[in-house]
């Protein structure tokens, strides 16, 4: 009978009121008890639509015409409040910036069940029983704002969780996630799904969620369902250039295609000298009075680097960078930007040598439009106007988003909000590019494209990048900074530092089969690679 499933979606289709072209189109599934549903597709092909329509922010809160319908056990929740529909679904938002309301983590896990009106005890033995789920009680007396992406995300799962809901809707839960969290939270689904919960899970780390066996793959093109069914029939139906499946798979797939091109790496970086651009000597700080969140980092960079920051969450990653950029500064020693000390500088003044991407695109979106808010930086560093009209279109271009100059940044989907951002500093020309999780919410060819056209841009000297995607150092850096508890633990080539495999699973890093496939290969390449290039290896 349909109303022991959980989930039916018959026909659906939804077009937002200010886009021309429908988000996604003619979508039918059902969902059963006790699922891991994972859901797979290139950015903005409808995925973050499909979860707002189920969990009933459309049509409440994002209107437009919307035609099929849903149901949940049988019910068309279509004339219920968002607060009995929060009690069947639950949601973990792309981006927890945008779920997080509370100060204090204990109220922000309590905040849902107060809502409910339960009594105090209650709420406070859900809230705790939620905490300690997801081994995060440490955190229960923490100020949110303090608290790390990854550990926001947890906060935000916490609170769903909290809520008991039979239906829970995962978009991009490992967006923000050290490895070795990701692999805990994947593990903690498996058992959800396990216990009964119905686990609908959108995600482009393909790859780490193919280990807790999902039970259906759906892939999402351009609105629509192109493929439904069980895992052995993913490799088959996909394009790997969109989703991301491991490394010999890519690798035996791309042997029929051409070979990519040779990667050039910041044209012309090498040529002006090699003094430091930036020095960090003995910095510490903490964010509150008697505790330090860095301790003694010493480091230079140079001229030529591509750096990628790895480490935990809560290391102190996106505390160092903004030290670089001069939003934080020392609480001893100090941070120099072309020989100027940071507390010397107005952040204004740094940015014509750093721009910044924020790890969250809400710190940073707020125009009416794509083109206003690409145009925004340069207008503020006095370029002229002709030059920044030929700025907006080069970075659209880099970012693959050129159809959308017109449309509102905070229309779009989180994975398109994040390549805005990036957009928005590529306009402005900084000498170093410092990006905190650049490749959160991209689909594997959308990040592999602007990547590739970031690091040839001749305008850039040095590039910085915190991620937690291992892959992205292996590809593209040539130094690698490990991080743990505030301190720098490694400072290095890729390959020295990366195949260390104790010291990467102390630092909550998981070897990846790119890494593999490239250590393996090693003593042919003398460098890494990616998988395509690995590909076409003369054998």
């Amino acid at each position: 009978m349909s109303s022991d499933l959980p989930l039916i979606v018959e026909d659906l289709s939804f077009r937002y009121r200010d886009r021309a072209e429908a988000a996604i189109r003619g979508l039918s599934f059902e969902a059963r008890p006790g699922e891991i549903l994972l859901i797979a597709g290139a950015s903005g092909c409808g995925k973050t639509t499909l979860i707002r329509a189920i969990n009933g922010l459309i049509p409440r809160s994002y209107k437009g015409e919307v035609s099929g319908r849903i149901l949940l056990y049988g019910q068309d929740p279509s004339g219920w409040p968002l607060v009995r529909i929060s009690q069947i679904v639950g949601t973990v938002l792309q981006d927890p910036e945008r779920q997080i309301l509370g100060t204090k983590v204990l109220n922000e896990v309590a905040f849902g069940l107060e809502n409910l009106g339960l009594p105090r005890e209650e709420i406070l033995r859900r809230a705790d029983a939620a905490l300690e789920y997801l081994n995060i009680s440490s955190l229960r007396l923490r100020e949110t704002y303090n608290l790390s992406g990854g550990e926001k995300q947890k906060v935000a799962l916490a609170g769903v969780l909290a809520m008991r809901p039979k239906i829970l809707l995962l978009d991009e839960p490992l967006a923000s996630l050290d490895p070795a969290s990701a692999s805990e939270t994947l593990a903690m689904v498996r058992r959800l799904a396990d216990e009964g919960m119905t686990v609908l899970m959108v995600e482009h780390r393909v790859e780490d969620v193919l280990g807790i066996r999902p039970d259906r793959v759906m892939f999402m093109s351009e609105g629509e369902i192109r493929y439904l069914g069980p895992l052995k029939g993913l490799e088959k139906a996909v394009d790997y250039r969109e989703v991301k499946l491991p490394a010999e798979v890519i690798i035996r797939r791309a042997k029929a295609d051409p070979p990519p091109p040779p990667l050039t790496v910041l044209p012309g970086a090498a040529e002006r000298g090699n003094e430091p651009i930036v020095r960090f000597e003995n910095v510490t700080f903490g964010y509150e009075a008697g505790t330090e969140v860095l301790h003694g980092i010493n480091l230079n960079i140079r001229r030529g680097d591509v750096i990628a920051v790895l480490g935990p969450n809560g290391a102190g990653k996106t505390t160092f960078v903004k030290h670089a950029i001069g939003l934080l500064k020392p609480r001893s020693g100090r941070v120099l930007v072309d020989g100027h000390d940071t507390r010397q500088a107005s952040v204004a003044e740094i940015a014509s040598t750093l721009g910044y991407v924020f790890q969250s695109p809400s710190h940073m979106l707020f125009a009416p439009t794509v083109y206003d808010e690409l145009a925004f930086g340069p207008r503020n560093l006095h370029h002229p106007k002709e030059q920044i009209e030929k700025e907006v279109k080069e970075a659209l271009r880099i970012v693959n988003l050129s159809d959308k100059e017109k449309d509102p940044p905070l229309a779009l989907s989180f994975g398109q909000q994040k390549r805005v951002s990036i957009a928005a500093i590529l306009a402005m020309r900084s000498r170093i590019l410092v990006m905190d999780e650049p490749t959160a919410g991209q689909d594997y060819q959308n990040y592999m494209n602007f990547m590739d056209s970031i690091l040839q841009m001749p305008g850039f000297e040095a590039i910085l990048f915190i991620t937690h995607d291992v892959d992205l150092a292996v590809i593209y850096a040539n130094r690698v900074l490990l991080m743990a508890e505030g301190r720098l633990v490694a400072d290095g080539a890729p390959q020295e530092v990366l195949r260390d495999t104790e010291r990467l699973e102390a630092c909550r890093l998981v070897p990846t089969s790119l890494l593999a496939a490239n250590l393996k290969r090693f003593p042919r390449t003398g460098r890494f690679l990616r998988a395509e290039a690995l590909a076409h290896l003369p054998s």
